[in-house]
């Protein structure tokens, strides 16, 4: 059985920089997809728009075959200037990550309401809001609150800026599912393929599985399936994918946890279709790759096909148990040594 669906695009993808970036950066191509939207937390972040444009740059040199869509990281040197000028050079979106809350994100911001003349400038330019959903650690906020205690957030941004385009990230609770829904057409929402499998039980204890925003209960999970089955046009796939070496994964210390990040590039499409078939929404699996994206980042559609092909007769596709290797980096995806059904079709 062979399944064609137009050229999907990954709304939410972590290339990092140096060596381990010429080991991942390929895996978009190789995992199915041909448009990327790069998050800027690098070290030290995208701040402005010619880092930005250095960095789409590098990049492509590594993999010319991919249309890489970049992004700004929030913070108190970006000005409204700055906005436009990034505007001017295509630059896609500015990603706001609440200070501590995951990899790289130290620099993040702590009020909102400090940066609103940059985001007045974003709704009359038309550059995307992109939210990291959570909010720090204290006395009562923890990993598994810290989403829908941020949503306030998300509906008093929307209120006051209601032509701005935002777009939730990575949403892990039917709380999220439901403030997006209720917001106008200008807020969307991405969701990670793993996220759609996990729930508590799988990372607690297991490293492999951990990641910013963590997964949540079983009916939060029921509740992100749910809304990729009705073909919501305003939720769509955003990966996620995070690579870390795996000594930063395997390995937790009482100074430094492990790292928070779920990798899944280089197998992404056919995990997508795979888990979309567990639970009846194979049928929806173009709309959530390829086209629900595309249509809220006003992103033209590929012209292209890619094919995936089911195993027939009991045969599945095993997941590389060994990761991949690169010079003197390596990475390990998700379901490592796993079976799935689909594969990309050569």
């Amino acid at each position: 059985m062979d399944l064609s669906i137009t050229h999907p695009a990954d709304f939410h993808v972590h290339l990092r920089q140096g060596a381990l970036s010429e080991l991942v950066t390929p895996h978009v191509r190789k995992g199915g997809f041909c448009t990327a939207y790069v998050m800027p937390n690098l070290k030290p972040p995208i701040t402005t728009t010619d880092q930005a444009l250095v960095y789409k740059a590098t990049l492509e040199a590594i993999e010319p075959n991919v249309q890489f869509l970049m992004t700004l990281y929030l913070s108190p040197e970006l000005t409204p200037d700055e906005i436009r000028k990034a505007k001017n050079a295509g630059i896609v979106g500015v990603k706001s990550y609440p200070r501590g809350v995951t990899t790289n994100s130290d620099g993040g911001i702590e009020s909102y309401e400090t940066y609103y003349p940059v985001f007045e400038v974003m709704q009359e330019v038309d550059l995307v809001l992109n939210l990291h959903g959570e909010i720090p650690s204290n006395s009562n906020i923890h990993i598994l609150n810290a989403e829908p205690s941020f949503l306030p957030h998300l509906h008093k941004i929307h209120s006051t800026f209601p032509r701005l385009r935002i777009v939730l990230e990575h949403a892990t609770t039917r709380a999220a599912i439901e403030a997006v829904k209720a917001c106008g057409d200008t807020v969307a929402c991405t969701i990670t393929v793993h996220h759609l499998e996990l729930t508590v039980d799988d990372w607690a204890g297991q490293s492999w599985n951990f990641c910013k925003p963590v997964a949540k209960y079983p009916d939060d999970r029921q509740a992100l399936r749910d809304i990729v089955k009705e073909g919501h046009p305003r939720f769509f796939l955003g990966s996620d994918s995070a690579p870390h070496p795996p000594r930063n994964k395997s390995t937790s210390t009482p100074s430094c946890g492990c790292a928070a990040g779920i990798y899944t590039s280089p197998i992404l499409l056919p995990l997508t279709a795979h888990i979309l078939e567990s639970f009846g929404a194979l049928d929806r699996l173009e709309g959530f790759v390829s086209t629900f994206g595309r249509d809220f980042y006003k992103v033209p559609a590929n012209a292209s096909k890619v094919v995936l092909k089911r195993g027939v007769n009991g045969a599945t596709f095993l997941i590389p148990e060994g990761g991949y290797t690169l010079k003197d980096e390596s990475v390990v995806p998700f379901w490592a040594g796993k079976q799935i059904n689909w594969t990309i079709s050569k």
